[in-house]
């Protein structure tokens, strides 16, 4: 195990932190497998996003779902390794990392919209939580084939699933943070839904 943290000197450790889940959560899985897998740039296909709902739209199921594994398992790694250090450390990482996501330096800070990456810290921080907040996106997703409503329903429920599982404030805060970033992101989403122009899971972009 590492050495405690002497809290009265905490603002190195909180910033590495912070560093860290960035730099995890800014590696674009969704552009580096579709270029390896000869398939050019996905942002120039569909909706121009990195994250495996448009992957999928290149057809290769098996890439969208390496995109989503791996794009929940670097916010879920980032948040276990500093999670060694404290809870604390841990929520800092799991900012940290959807805001990599979101907003990548590799990629001129244009990124995912957050789905998977929070999910993935979602179930690192509180398995429970997690797990329902899945079930949630599968369920929405299921019910009405709309990814994005999905994702947008399942995330905006995690600060009232913290406070009925976990009591704990700072979780929260923090999943009403990633909620409102995530939401912002999908603000193209949210006007299709309304205006009943969104695709639905399975049907290609044109």
């Amino acid at each position: 195990m590492p050495d405690p943290i002497s809290w009265e000197f905490a603002w190195p450790y909180l910033a590495a932190a912070l560093a860290g889940g960035y730099l995890l959560g800014s590696i674009p899985f969704g552009l580096l497998l579709t270029r390896m897998a000869g398939l050019g740039d996905v942002r120039q296909i569909g909706s121009g996003n990195i994250g495996a709902t448009n992957v999928l739209r290149t057809g290769r199921k098996g890439l969208a779902a390496a995109t989503l594994l791996l794009d929940g398992g670097k916010g879920a790694a980032a948040v276990l390794i500093a999670k060694m250090w404290g809870p604390d450390m841990a929520l800092v990482a799991a900012f940290g990392s959807v805001v990599g996501h979101l907003f990548p330096v590799w990629l001129g800070f244009k990124g995912g919209k957050g789905v998977a990456t929070t999910l993935g810290v979602l179930l690192a921080l509180s398995l429970p939580l997690g797990a329902a907040c899945c079930a949630l996106w599968l369920l929405v997703a299921g019910v009405f084939r709309y990814s994005s409503l999905a994702a947008l329903l399942s995330i905006a429920a995690a600060p009232v699933l913290s406070w009925f599982l976990l009591g704990d404030l700072q979780m929260v805060q923090l999943t009403a943070v990633l909620a409102a970033l995530v939401w912002l992101r999908h603000h193209e989403n949210i006007r299709r839904l309304l205006k009943g122009e969104e695709s639905k899971i399975g049907r290609k972009k044109v």
